[in-house]
């Protein structure tokens, strides 16, 4: 009887010690793949073309950036296309300058004309091109293209813009996808500018073209919001993957001991 114990014990204890071993070799394996999984997290917050900040006050002005991460590790980004929205058309439609690219502002003519500032207006931006005079936007990194706009609609919920971007290897992604509500994410969304109720003296201010100091802030406050919980999704996950790795070594040394 105490032979057979004594034999079920040690297989416990060679199997516990065969378990212990598995586990530490597994470990930084799990880490390395919980990290990895974060950073598969963390790339949809900034992987298409994007218009920021994501709102805007129906009936006024605002400045908002299109956003254009480079998604190739071999190629730069040369070109970028936005189509304005015809179906809400954009009287005023003011580009900021950026530095090392060239900017077009095509017209077109509007089957109805609009009326601003007591005016009507029989022509109005319908797209918007940039053009690198260098290098573009190298891999690894992203680029943010400003523009004045306005007078935004009363009678819309939002604004699309559809988006191409073009690569110095010819390669073209087409960002025209509209989402649908209550529908996943389309594979190649298109910008989207959500319109928002306009109250109170921001309206006003709005709507007198006022805006632009508050809208200049706001942009840099949402650009600084999602690109910091990105970089926190990838701070933690290389945190957990380092965590992984030092128990492995930790088991292993304990092992040997």
């Amino acid at each position: 009887m105490t032979d057979t114990a004594g034999a079920a014990a040690g297989a416990d204890t060679a199997g516990g010690a065969g378990r212990g071993r598995w586990l530490a070799r597994r470990l930084p394996v799990i880490g390395g793949i919980a990290a990895g999984g974060v950073l598969l997290l963390a790339v949809p917050a900034f992987a298409h073309v994007s218009v920021q900040p994501g709102t805007a006050p129906k009936g006024g002005y605002a400045t908002v950036n299109f956003k254009v991460p480079n998604e190739r590790d071999n190629a730069s980004t040369v070109k970028l296309e936005v189509s304005l929205p015809t179906d809400h058309p954009l009287a005023s439609v003011m580009p900021q300058p950026v530095p090392g690219w060239q900017i077009e502002v095509t017209k077109a003519k509007l089957a109805k004309p609009i009326e601003m500032h007591g005016e009507k207006i029989n022509e109005a931006p319908s797209k918007i091109t940039w053009t690198a005079d260098g290098k573009g936007v190298e891999p690894g990194q992203f680029q943010q293209f400003p523009v004045s706009v306005g007078q935004l609609p009363d009678n819309a919920d939002q604004l699309v813009f559809k988006a191409l971007q073009t690569y110095d290897n010819k390669e073209v992604v087409r960002w025209i996808e509209p989402a649908k509500p209550g529908g996943p994410e389309p594979e190649n969304p298109a910008p989207v500018l959500t319109l928002t109720a306009a109250d109170g003296a921001d309206g006003a201010a709005a709507k007198s073209g006022g805006q632009g100091a508050k809208d200049t802030a706001a942009d840099a406050g949402a650009v600084s919001g999602s690109d910091t919980t990105a970089r926190v999704l990838a701070v933690v996950g290389i945190v957990v993957g380092i965590a992984g790795v030092a128990f492995g070594v930790l088991a292993g040394r304990r092992r040997s001991a």
